[in-house]
């Protein structure tokens, strides 16, 4: 028989067990002094407390019984002993198992090895488990299983429970940060009849009440650029975006950013500011500016240096850096060196995209501490405002860390007739992929400003130092796969 069913089947004659004993498998609510973080710290020897959580270990001295009672915060030992809790109870308490969740009502002590401790007085079954726990010892250590099954990956795993515990706080300090700048948080739509902000492929669906199709936002710059128009001079939304492509360790379609505008500015200002927000992150969540990331053995493998003033410097002195010669080379001669560079450009059609995946290859991928990428093509980023004295290039920055962009930055385009022919240009001439009501809103004044964007699952990646953004994601979205049962 499978080892698997023959648990199932001994959990579920404990569950029939505690049913003819006249207990609830599956209590109601139960009032606690708080999360396990909250009753350590709350110490004091004596003291009356009421907890609530998972059993996550069991250690049998006899009729002495240790059990460490957890949640997301953090764990707790519990004391049980006959003599504390009646016969009866003790007896309903031998039916428990490790993974069942009770509250516990008794009061604060300390062993003799100095571990604060409560001394059961009194159990309640809350929840009795069916399926047994991951073994300790070694967690969840299939991918599949911690992507699939996120809560048995949390469960088991600390590495992973303070990895989002840190994306909590990330989430809480950005909002902080900019409302104590004066800026106001907002949400615009997640459906929206033209898919703008971005060039990607976006998800479609279709409104019935409406009679029309809409599209999964791919970014929420369109409307929040509205806003500036009505007069919100420092507005951010943090979002979720859609976007129906590839996956990878760095893409998911469904995906957290945080945009910002500041009515005012410029993309200078916008990147001091960025600056500013990601130092005060890594200061708060990791202690410092040193972001060390380290491979499955513990080593370190890689340190980040996020000490100020991070670097700037020029989309094409970088492209320069790497390719001397780059452009003085005609179209078909950057094609050739790119082949000899062993740099695949079959997939690139125009010469900005074959210049763009030099960039990618040779100076993104290969930059480890912060680097701010300034004036970038105008191809490449339509709704920012073009250089006053290049008109090849538009005043943006492209903030690099960890081989991966963290974060773009512009100053805005605000003039409607430019706007217009850049939309019209990324369109292909196809005019109902031009949003109208974004363009007419132009026209009645938006002021000069700098905007941000910044991925929020990348960030976490580099601040915790983990590889693939299905760790910072609660739930990935995977192939279809059906339930093991």
């Amino acid at each position: 028989m499978d080892p698997a069913s023959d648990l199932l089947a001994v959990r579920r004659h404990k569950l029939d067990a505690l049913r003819a004993h006249g207990v609830p498998p599956y209590g109601e609510k139960f009032e606690v002094d708080g999360a396990m973080e909250k009753l350590v710290n709350d110490f004091g020897e004596g003291k009356s407390v009421r907890a609530a959580g998972r059993i996550t270990a069991h250690r049998d001295m006899g009729k002495s019984h240790f059990l460490d009672l957890s949640d997301f915060s953090g764990r707790i030992q519990i004391f049980v002993h006959p003599k504390e809790i009646g016969d009866k109870a003790f007896g309903i308490f031998k039916q428990l198992d490790i993974g069942d969740w009770i509250g516990v009502e008794g009061e604060y002590f300390l062993t003799k090895t100095g571990e604060r401790t409560i001394r059961a007085k009194r159990l309640e079954v809350l929840s009795k488990s069916l399926r047994p726990l991951p073994e300790k010892w070694h967690g969840v250590q299939d991918p599949e299983t911690k992507y699939r099954q996120r809560y048995l990956d949390l469960i088991a795993n600390q590495e992973s429970r303070d990895v989002f515990h840190k994306r909590v706080v990330i989430v809480r300090e950005i909002r902080r940060f900019l409302e104590q700048r004066g800026f106001v948080e907002v949400e615009t739509p997640m459906m929206q009849p033209i898919a703008g902000g971005a060039a990607a492929q976006p998800f479609k669906t279709h409104h019935n009440a409406l009679g029309m199709d809409l599209y999964l936002r791919i970014a929420p710059e369109l409307y929040l650029k509205r806003l500036l128009v009505a007069g919100l001079t420092k507005v951010f939304e943090l979002n979720r975006n859609f976007r129906n492509e590839g996956i990878s360790r760095r893409h998911n379609p469904e995906f957290t950013m945080l945009e910002a505008y500041c009515a005012f500015a410029d993309f200078e200002m916008m990147a001091t500011l960025v600056e500013d927000l990601i130092s005060h992150l890594a200061q708060t969540v990791c202690g410092g500016l040193m972001i060390e990331h380290k491979d499955v053995e513990g080593n370190v493998k890689r340190r980040i240096d996020l000490t100020r003033p991070w670097r700037r410097a020029r989309y094409a002195d970088l492209i320069h850096g790497v390719a001397p010669e780059w452009y003085e080379l005609s179209s078909q001669e950057r094609r050739q060196l790119c082949e000899r560079l062993d740099l695949d450009v079959s997939h690139c059609v125009e010469d900005f995209e074959v210049t763009q995946h030099l960039f990618e290859k040779l100076v993104e991928e290969k930059t480890i501490d912060p680097l701010f990428v300034t004036h970038c093509p105008k191809e490449l980023v339509p709704l920012a405002k073009q250089n006053s004295s290049d008109d090849s290039v538009v005043d943006v920055y492209e903030l690099v860390i960890n081989g991966q962009e963290i974060s773009p930055g512009y100053s805005e385009l605000n003039d409607p007739d430019l706007q217009r022919s850049r939309l019209e240009h990324q369109s292909g001439g196809e005019t109902q992929k031009v949003d109208e009501d974004f363009l007419r809103a132009l026209e009645y004044g938006m002021p000069p400003a700098g905007g941000i964007g910044i991925g929020i699952d990348r960030l976490v990646m580099m601040l915790t130092g983990v590889e693939s953004i299905r760790d910072v994601i609660l739930f990935p979205h995977a192939r279809e796969k059906s339930v093991n049962t």
